[in-house]
C-alpha cells in the first residue's frame, strides 16, 4: 500500500498511477469511469476535475488521472459508487431560452431543472440558448462520446429562418463550406423552403455553426430549430420529452456500432 507521502515527491497523477501499477491493477481514466457509470459526460467530468471537485482516495484528481477498481472516487465530497443501472435515453424539444448545462448554480434556466427528471441525466451536446428543437439526454456516458464525435458523420437537420431572401449564391456557398473558427466547414446539404427559410443537414457541430456560417455570408439567423438527430425526428410539443422507442434505440445502436468514442467540443 502506497503512503500519502509520495504526493510530496510526485504530482497527484503520477502518485496514483504509481500506486496502482505497483499493485498490478487495471487502470481506467477518471473521466471515462464517471462517464461509463452514468454520472456525467467525459466533458463534464473534465470540467469537474479542473474545478478541483473530484478526488481519488481523498487526493485531488487531475485531468488524465487513472484509477483502479480498489480506488474510491469522490465528487463534491460524495463517494461515487459503481452500480449496475438501466440506461435512460430521452428526446426533448428544447424551448428557446433554456441553456443546455448541468450547472444549476450558475444558470437558472438550465435544461436539468426545466425537465425535472427524477434521476440524474445530462444532455448529449448542446443547442444554444436562442435555438430550439431536438436534443438528447441520457445517463449513458458511452453513447454521448460516440454521437458527439464529428468524424463519425452523424446527421443533424435544422430548419432556419434568416433576415433577408435566400439566394442561389447563399445556398451554393453554404453547401461547399464556409471559413469559420479557423477551419472550413464540411460540405453539407441545404434546401430552400421559402423566401427566407431553408433546411440544412450537418455532419459536424462547431460552436454556433449555422449562425456563424450565415453571418459570414451576410445573413442573420432569426429562428433556428433542430428537427432531427440521426434517425430520430422531432415529434413532440415544445417543452416535452419522451423516451426513445425500442426500434429507435436499436437503429441508433446500429448506426453507432462503428463509431469512435473520443468526444469533440460541440454538437
Amino acid at each position: 500500500m502506497c503512503g500519502i507521502f509520495f504526493d510530496k515527491i510526485y504530482n497527484t497523477k503520477i502518485y496514483i498511477y504509481f500506486c496502482n501499477i505497483m499493485d498490478g491493477q487495471k487502470l481506467t481514466r477518471i473521466n471515462k469511469f464517471l462517464s461509463e457509470i452514468g454520472f456525467c459526460s467525459r466533458r463534464e467530468a473534465d470540467k469537474l476535475i479542473k474545478e478541483g471537485k473530484v478526488k481519488i482516495n481523498n487526493v485531488v484528481a487531475e485531468v488524465g488521472s487513472k484509477i483502479s477498481e480498489k480506488d474510491k472516487v469522490f465528487v463534491g465530497g460524495k463517494l461515487i459508487k459503481k452500480q449496475k443501472k438501466s440506461f435512460i435515453y430521452l428526446a426533448f424539444n428544447k424551448p428557446k431560452g433554456i441553456v443546455c448545462t448541468t450547472d444549476k448554480k450558475r444558470e437558472q434556466n438550465n435544461i436539468i431543472d426545466y425537465i425535472g427528471y427524477p434521476t440524474r441525466i445530462f444532455p448529449i451536446g448542446r443547442l444554444d440558448k436562442n435555438s430550439e428543437g431536438l436534443i438528447f439526454l441520457t445517463n449513458d456516458g458511452d453513447i454521448v462520446n460516440k454521437i458527439l464525435r464529428s468524424r463519425n458523420n452523424h446527421e443533424k437537420e435544422y430548419e432556419v429562418m434568416v433576415d433577408k431572401p435566400v439566394t442561389k449564391d447563399f445556398v451554393y456557398n453554404m453547401q461547399k463550406g464556409v471559413p469559420i473558427l479557423n477551419t472550413i466547414t464540411k460540405k453539407c446539404k441545404i434546401k430552400q423552403t421559402g423566401k427566407k427559410t431553408f433546411k440544412i443537414i450537418l455532419t459536424q457541430g462547431l460552436n454556433r455553426q449555422i449562425r456563424r456560417m450565415c453571418d459570414y455570408l451576410g445573413f442573420n439567423v432569426k429562428k433556428l430549430k433542430r428537427v432531427r438527430i440521426m434517425n430520430i425526428r422531432l415529434d413532440i410539443k415544445t417543452g416535452n420529452y419522451r423516451n426513445f422507442s425500442k426500434s429507435e434505440l436499436k437503429e441508433i445502436n446500429k448506426l453507432l456500432s462503428g463509431s469512435m468514442k473520443t468526444y469533440e467540443e460541440e454538437f
